[in-house]
């Protein structure tokens, strides 16, 4: 009998830590719930919320959704219409842990991309991306850079006050002042500074140095993935542009997008990653301005929409959930400026509650792509990805040991930092962090 009582003990004793490890994790999953979440009007989404914690909305009779439990497992809301509301997330309905507010959107119509497209770039000041000694008029080195305090990637917005327009500028404002210190606005990362740099004369040319190698512009190719027909708000790449050297997000100061055409592509090899070579033409009459470069693609206006011959309708965005493994299709240009439709296979999809550009893996398994590029090929970044009937996201990276496949970010991500917030007509700011 006590045989039985010990052993019975220990089997609620194992389930109660069972249970606390189980609600240990699912507390960390409650605590770590955004505080902001966007969901569609009519269009019904998991949370990701398990017992023992529930979700629950803060007034009794709520206009602007449902919320619906499936035997405790699942927990859905159910937008009824546009407008911005509370939940609460709570330990059995009785203790409160977190508060989230819900934006209920419309639905959101987009024209999908696919066209091959020109960038050109120019940054917000200089971008620092080497340092040098000087050998000065005396037959000494010098390295003024070093003693500034001035290191590679960061960046010079102003000297002496004035705003830096370019590198040829930062040269004049050099040789002007000769062996006079500049005070110089510095940017590094999030945090801006000062600090002052003397010029050295040079020993071979007798110009003024500071020691450093800037850059000012970039340029590029990459694909179209949606606009917005109304305002014409427009996202592509799915990834950040970057510096070549530094591998540091080129801040905008002016941009653009123009017309280009494919001119020859290198195939995608195991280790080798392929490249697309496009040609820029009718560079004085741009097809868009570039105003936002993010870590999740470029963003801008179009001047005039895009012909896309395979979708010149509007087609729905999918959220995260709506998305499946399974077979989808990806729109991309590898001749000339023609758009086409390709498979792929959607292998995997990784539910994120924050912005990634690794959302999904994708599998090409088009026979006639795979013969032309041998994969996913630099270049299709920003390719988007369709599948029933409805844009889900777009090509990012390549896996370099493997060009058939690639990652994919997913479309709400694009949407939210393309800033659309009244989907019929209007912008607004909003995004994820």
């Amino acid at each position: 009998m006590t045989n039985y009582k010990n052993k019975r003990f220990f089997l609620l004793f194992f389930i109660l830590i069972v249970f606390s490890l189980f609600a240990c994790y699912d507390l960390v999953n409650v605590l770590t719930f955004p505080n902001n979440v966007r969901v569609f009007e009519n269009e019904k989404q998991p949370i990701d919320v398990n017992f023992p914690f529930k979700v629950s909305t803060l007034q009794e009779e709520n206009e602007f959704l449902r919320i619906q439990e499936n035997n405790y497992t699942t927990t859905y809301v159910n937008p009824i219409k546009k407008g911005k509301t509370n939940l609460e997330l709570n330990f059995l309905g009785l203790i409160p842990i977190k508060k989230v507010t819900v934006n209920i959107m419309p639905k959101l119509k987009v024209i999908p991309g696919g066209q091959c497209i020109g960038v050109k770039l120019n940054t917000k000041g200089v971008l620092v991306v080497g340092t040098e000694d000087i050998k000065g008029i005396d037959g000494k080195k010098y390295n003024p850079s070093h003693e500034a305090g001035i290191a590679i990637g960061d960046t010079i917005l102003e000297i002496n006050g004035e705003k830096v327009k370019d590198s040829q500028h930062v040269i004049s404002v050099i040789n002007e002042n000769k062996e006079k210190s500049l005070k110089l606005k510095v940017k590094r990362k999030n945090r801006t500074f000062k600090t002052s740099i003397t010029p050295v004369q040079t020993y071979e040319e007798k110009d003024y140095k500071i020691g450093l190698w800037v850059r000012d512009k970039t340029a590029g190719v990459g694909t179209l993935t949606f606009y917005e027909p109304n305002s014409k708000v427009f996202g592509a790449l799915g990834h950040a542009i970057t510096d070549i050297d530094t591998g540091l997000l080129l801040t905008v100061e002016k941009g653009e997008v123009i017309k280009s055409k494919v001119a020859s592509i290198k195939q995608g090899k195991r280790g080798k990653p392929g490249e697309i070579k496009g040609i820029f033409y009718d560079t004085n009459r741009p097809i868009g301005k570039l105003e936002y470069n993010t870590k999740f693609g470029i963003y801008g206006h179009l001047y005039k929409p895009m012909d896309n011959s395979i979708y010149s309708k509007p087609i729905e965005v999918a959220g995260q959930h709506e998305i499946k493994v399974g077979k989808a299709t990806i729109l991309t240009t590898i001749e000339n400026s023609t758009v086409e439709e390709y498979d792929v296979y959607i292998e995997k999809v990784s539910k994120q509650r924050s912005c990634s550009t690794k959302g999904m893996v994708i599998k090409v398994t088009d026979k006639r792509l795979l013969k032309r590029t041998g994969g996913i090929v630099q270049g299709m970044s920003g390719s988007p990805i369709i599948q029933n009937g409805k844009l889900v996201g777009a090509i990012t990276h390549v896996f370099v040991n493997d060009p058939t496949k690639g990652y994919g970010i997913f479309i709400e991500w694009m949407i939210d930092k393309a800033q659309i917030q009244q989907y019929e007509s209007k912008l607004a700011r909003r995004g994820c962090p």
